[in-house]
């Protein structure tokens, strides 16, 4: 992937625990994975909380000067779009589309302040679903923000099974956020996802999500081994 494909737009620490109903317990003492982070601050700030979390991502790749060029590129496009699209959208949390572009410019700036940093400490690496560089167990939660389930008219099934089996196979459960597509539409690939892990043993639900942004996408697929 070109980084003039990638469309770079980050989320905090706050969305991230809303989004995948997550505790300040959870913070300091599970040990994360974020698959397709991209230049959100949930990394930056666990690891300031005393946290654990990797990051994966194709941005990575990239130097710290690239990603800001990249941002200053698409960010006035998107909240374009977003103006355009208002009634697609919650506007509680966030009232309005300046307060949209505050929250993400502010999260995006916070990882940029940390991104070298981390790419030393190992934190953030150059990698994509659905092949992850880690041993068997080395996470107790992989989460996918915005990425799985959200894009199913550019990623079909194999590779949500494939990528979620992986994800599986690196962490003890895996929170994926959220079930629609960016039409927001169920995605089709969700039942079908549901029944293949189900028939080999894992516990698969849907729980409902604390967070809400894009209209009725407040529902995350929970994998646990039994």
């Amino acid at each position: 992937m070109e980084l003039k494909n990638i469309v770079p737009w980050g989320r905090n620490m706050q969305e991230y625990m809303q989004i995948f109903n997550l505790t300040h317990d959870d913070i300091v003492n599970k040990k994360f994975l974020g698959c397709g982070d991209g230049p959100s601050s949930f990394n930056t700030e666990v690891d300031c909380e005393g946290g654990s979390v990797v990051s994966i991502d194709p941005l990575y790749k990239y130097s710290k000067s690239e990603i800001i060029a990249r941002i200053d590129e698409v960010k006035d496009d998107i909240l374009e779009q977003v103006e355009a699209n208002k009634d697609s959208f919650v506007w509680k949390e966030i009232e309005s589309v300046e307060a949209l572009e505050n929250v993400r410019v502010n999260a995006m700036l916070e990882f940029l302040m940390d991104y070298n940093e981390g790419k030393e400490e190992g934190r953030y690496i150059d990698a994509s679903l659905p092949s992850l560089p880690f041993k068997d167990d080395t996470f107790d939660i992989a989460l996918s923000s915005h990425l799985l389930f959200l894009y199913s008219e550019h990623l079909d099934l194999e590779f949500h099974i494939k990528s979620i089996e992986e994800m599986l196979r690196v962490a003890k459960e895996v929170r994926i956020f959220p079930i629609v597509t960016l039409k927001n539409n169920r995605s089709p690939h969700i039942n079908e996802v549901i029944e293949y892990f189900k028939s080999l043993g894992f516990n698969t639900q849907i729980v409902k999500s604390k967070y809400e942004f894009q209209k009725g996408a407040n529902e995350m697929l929970v994998l646990k081994r039994l």
